[in-house]
């Protein structure tokens, strides 16, 4: 059973997976899983995956078989398990309890060298459906604080297969950056009286110098002090506090808008590694007037060392208002 950790001074929780490495030797470097028929997520090799969990296929197709469009999984090596109590307790100063949540795996098309960019909008519009399914379902689980969503995508950004899909993980505490996210949405309400996200949002569609994308429903903008090179944030215009608020009209576009950004990326950067997070409200808390979701997109470009680990400053090196002008043009 993997444990939860949490450091006394600063308050944030450590997951120490016993399910994952153990010896010096589990952590040499290997290059991402062979490509075609030794893939666990191609269709045909449904029985190297564990049982599906949801699924977008025909009705006339059996779960674990083929045909599926989309599908979830539990991760094979979890960094949380589902089963079992939190089983808190202290030792001396320290908090501890069991690793329990939740670990899938969106595999997001059955094409081997299918991408979000090349999917077509209806395919990611399925994704980002099934990002709502599932959190709607792992919701009901009281045991559940906090549910993140995130992709790796490319060896550097963290993946292991190269066959596209994203992750969730559902945690039982809030994680440390959501939690300081929600503390200065939360004081900067309680001064203004209004959603920072929502200032941020109507200032830089003003502005318009780091805009990238927009469409009635979203808005894709280079963050004032964003931590990496081309940094982006998509950020709903209506405000909306948790993802899975998402209305019917508003999925389409901005899975419209999320592949337009990918495009751009592969045009100027060509097909860099990244990753993508979706920040979302707890999921106890219910509306909050103070907090806005969003999708942050981290191109890794840039290497994080010692001052960065030591400071918590990062050194970017390009501007946003560069990166958004580069991003913009790459559209005419």
């Amino acid at each position: 059973m993997p444990e939860l950790r949490k450091d006394p001074v600063v308050g944030r929780w450590v997951i120490i997976s016993t399910e994952r490495s153990r010896r010096p030797s589990d952590f040499v470097q290997e290059s991402v899983k062979p490509r075609g028929g030794a893939c666990p997520f191609c269709a045909g090799n449904e029985d190297k995956t564990p049982p599906e969990i949801f699924a977008y296929r025909p009705g006339d197709t059996s779960p674990n078989s083929q045909g599926w469009t989309l599908r979830v999984v539990s991760n094979k090596f979890p960094a949380l398990q589902i089963e079992g109590g939190l089983g808190k307790e202290g030792e001396g100063l320290f908090d501890l309890m069991n690793g329990v949540g939740a670990h899938e795996v969106i595999i997001e098309t059955p094409l081997h060298d299918g991408t979000l960019a090349t999917l077509s909008t209806a395919q990611v519009a399925d994704v980002m459906w099934a990002f709502r399914e599932r959190i709607l379902d792992l919701r009901k689980d009281p045991r559940l604080e906090y549910i993140l969503i995130f992709k790796n995508h490319g060896e550097a950004a963290g993946a292991s297969l190269e066959h596209s899909h994203s992750q969730l993980i559902a945690t039982p505490i809030v994680p440390i950056m959501v939690q300081e996210e929600l503390a200065g949405s939360a004081q900067y309400f309680g001064y203004k009286e209004r959603c920072v996200w929502c200032d941020v949002i109507r200032q830089e569609r003003q502005a318009g110098a780091r805009i990238i994308l927009e469409n009635e429903a979203f808005v894709a903008l280079a963050p004032f002090a964003p931590r990496f090179p081309f940094e982006t944030w998509i950020l709903p215009v209506a405000h909306r506090s948790a993802f899975e608020e998402i209305e019917n009209g508003e999925v389409e576009q901005l899975a419209g808008l999320f592949r337009e950004l990918l495009r751009r990326i592969n045009q100027v950067l060509r097909d860099p590694p990244f990753n993508f997070i979706i920040h979302t409200a707890p999921l106890k808390e219910g509306p909050l007037e103070h907090y806005h979701w969003h999708l942050e997109f981290m191109p890794k470009l840039t290497r994080v060392a010692g001052f960065e680990w030591g400071s918590g400053f990062f050194i970017n090196p390009t501007p946003p208002e560069e990166s958004a002008r580069f991003l913009r043009d790459a559209g005419r």
